[in-house]
């Protein structure tokens, strides 16, 4: 309802992963190169993990739409979750193999016989899991066996593993051990800096806004608004999108053109539930900020949730913060 408003052809904040608003930050970059070097170099198997709502299914989606086709067979799964079924008849699924009727035996053959195929016809196959912390041991140790179907040195399958840090936790168990040393590819994603928390929330305004209204979109937060928006996300994208799309609602409802820390402080205490990271890691840059918010306009960010204080009128500009000092 505030597109109109602030001159956007679209909602720049959206929760639903969406490769076309990715914003690549160098954490992200890294993710990425590594997924498209695993695939490239038929790494048997690739780890990517990070914390809930960091980007994860938005860079495997972006992966879905660049890969060619014609020479990789994708099968995906997106649900791992065990009272959907094992996990044979999800790797059957993913690649579009008939499953219902069978038992496991005839499934895994059925698999076995589609990747052999594949290979013939010079592609080669790719099982990416999502939401992969699910998989409780068990379930990982049948995928290991996945990689076992090989000839002549050749790998018929590769595994893309996504998931949240447990994942990691899990595969470093004793019984997993066999696993682990397949694993070529690995890497965690940190949660997002000050500087590409500013340059995420301003990417995305500019990719949602028409094109006559680019620069006055990417401006729509001043920056100590974005420096609350980071402090209370802790710099994860998906937390970052709930406070920024609930500040344009609010400022859209006020009449106004321009999100100021106010309106970002009232958002941020306003949200019960969701859209406040209590499990921070990055405590450095957020303690930078902190004090930066403290000298700019006088409050202190780590109080502000507690005695509900009032916020502080300032006849500062909207560039209070430099992003690129931190």
């Amino acid at each position: 309802m505030y597109r109109q408003h602030f001159g956007l052809k679209e909602k720049p904040f959206s929760l639903i992963p969406d490769p076309n608003f990715l914003h690549f930050s160098d954490k992200h970059k890294v993710a990425y190169s590594l997924l498209e070097y695993g695939l490239h170099e038929q790494s048997g198997l690739t780890v990517i993990t990070g914390e809930v709502g960091s980007g994860k299914t938005t860079l495997i989606r972006h992966l879905l739409g660049e890969i060619d086709q014609s020479q990789l067979a994708i099968g995906l799964i997106n649900n791992t979750h065990a009272s959907l079924g094992d996990l044979t008849q999800w790797v059957a699924l993913a690649f579009g193999l008939p499953h219902e009727n069978k038992d496991k035996v005839t499934l895994f053959r059925d698999v076995q016989n589609y990747l052999i195929a594949e290979w013939a016809n010079g592609k080669r196959a790719v099982l990416i899991v999502d939401e992969a912390q699910n998989m409780d041991k068990e379930t990982l140790e049948e995928l290991r066996l996945y990689t076992n179907i090989n000839a002549d040195g050749e790998q018929f399958l590769q595994i893309v593993l996504v998931g949240q840090p447990e994942l990691r936790d899990v595969l470093q168990a004793p019984e997993l051990a066999q696993m682990a040393q397949r694993v070529s590819v690995e890497y965690h994603i940190e949660p997002l800096g000050w500087q590409d928390t500013a340059n995420y929330i301003r990417h995305r305004l500019a990719t949602a806004s028409h094109e006559e209204h680019v620069e006055k979109a990417s401006h729509i937060f001043d920056s100590v608004a974005i420096a609350v928006i980071f402090y209370f996300s802790g710099g994860v994208p998906r937390l970052i999108n709930t406070l920024c799309d609930f500040a344009l609602v609010h400022t859209y409802a006020m009449g106004l053109q321009t999100i100021n820390y106010n309106t970002a402080l009232e958002v941020v205490r306003g949200r019960k539930i969701g859209g406040v990271n209590r499990f921070t890691n990055n405590e450095e840059q957020l303690n930078l900020v902190k004090q930066r918010v403290l000298d700019a306009v006088g409050i202190d960010l780590t109080t502000v949730l507690d005695d509900k204080q009032s916020t502080v009128d300032t006849d500062k500009g909207p560039e209070l913060l430099d992003d690129t000092a931190l």
